[in-house]
């Protein structure tokens, strides 16, 4: 007991305090959620991306198989949300919502402030290549799903363009591009800098807007497809990233972090894409309000299972 409450205290609550400090002054000055929206999907996140990504200096085998591994996870809970869906008789805009809810996970503003913390080493390298997956699947296949369960889906090509849209895919093509060429946008120290500042900021800012988010969330009750998805997420996305690692041959460490990050909560990105897309943002910001409550104590125990050696192919 005294363990988990040492993890809880030092990897998940200052992850909480800073969303708790976003809940607490929205509750004093009502920010305007859909503002704070646009700044994290147009300008914090493509910087963020851009500039760690292209400085990255992860091996390029080993990175690309995190990149597999990320979208077999996306795939795996993408399946299981269709299944389940299936067999409740949800329709389009339903079933695309609980795949948005359990498929994303929060790679960033949860992800990599969990890894700095309990793995200061190469767990925030190693979430760099799963926040970048995660941004593309998001940002594509996410957006596809956002706008198809919205109020005014389109159908074929023009669905794809809110996809095209956005920054985030540009910033992940780009940086890729610039790390094969050895970053050669960081010795330009004009775009650089202003570059670096955004990156920096896009952990509090997206922690902040999180918090804001959780305040302005009516949650409904703990029932129905709300809690498949709740289950689907934080239980069956470490236990799929389990056997998974094992299939890529990953060990000791390096899946260790892999399946903590994969019981990550409900990405705030998608309940962004609900807001903006006009989708199903009431169940959006619900998946995102209670997986992040309860993401807390799922990764303490978790955690706390991987360092006392449960999981014998992934002691850190």
């Amino acid at each position: 007991m005294i363990e988990l409450a040492a993890i809880f205290i030092q990897v998940c609550f200052p992850i909480l305090a800073v969303a708790g400090i976003g809940w607490a002054l929205d509750r004093g000055f009502g920010f305007d959620l859909r503002t704070l929206v646009k700044l994290n999907i147009y300008l914090f996140v493509p910087a963020f991306i851009l500039v760690n990504l292209s400085g990255s200096t992860l091996g390029g085998r080993t990175g690309a198989l995190v990149v597999a591994f990320t979208f077999c996870v996306i795939a795996s809970m993408a399946a299981a949300s269709w299944a389940v869906s299936r067999l409740r008789g949800d329709g389009r805009s339903r079933r695309a919502a609980l795949q948005l809810s359990t498929m994303i996970y929060n790679s960033g503003n949860w992800g990599i402030p969990l890894m700095a913390l309990a793995f200061p080493g190469d767990g925030p390298v190693i979430q760099l290549f799963v926040l970048a997956t995660m941004n593309f699947a998001g940002f594509s296949l996410g957006v596809f799903l956002a706008s198809q369960s919205g109020e005014s889906a389109a159908d074929g090509w023009r669905s794809l363009l809110p996809v095209l849209r956005l920054p985030s895919i540009y910033a992940i093509l780009l940086a890729l591009t610039f790390r094969v060429w050895g970053n050669p946008l960081e010795s330009v120290d004009f775009v650089w800098q202003p570059l670096t500042w955004l990156s920096e900021g896009l952990v509090g800012f997206a922690l902040l807007t999180l918090g804001v988010q959780l305040s302005q969330t009516r949650p409904p009750r703990l029932v129905g497809r709300l809690s498949w998805a709740l289950g689907i997420r934080l239980l069956g996305g470490p236990v799929v990233a389990a056997g998974l690692v094992l299939l890529f041959g990953f060990r000791g460490e390096l899946a260790a972090i892999l399946i903590l990050g994969a019981a990550s909560p409900t990405a705030v990105n998608t309940a962004l894409l609900a807001h903006e897309f006009d989708a199903d943002e009431p169940f959006a910001s619900a998946a995102v309000f209670y997986s992040t409550l309860l993401a807390a104590f799922v990764v303490t125990v978790l955690l706390a299972l991987l360092r006392a050696g449960a999981i014998p192919w992934a002691v850190p």
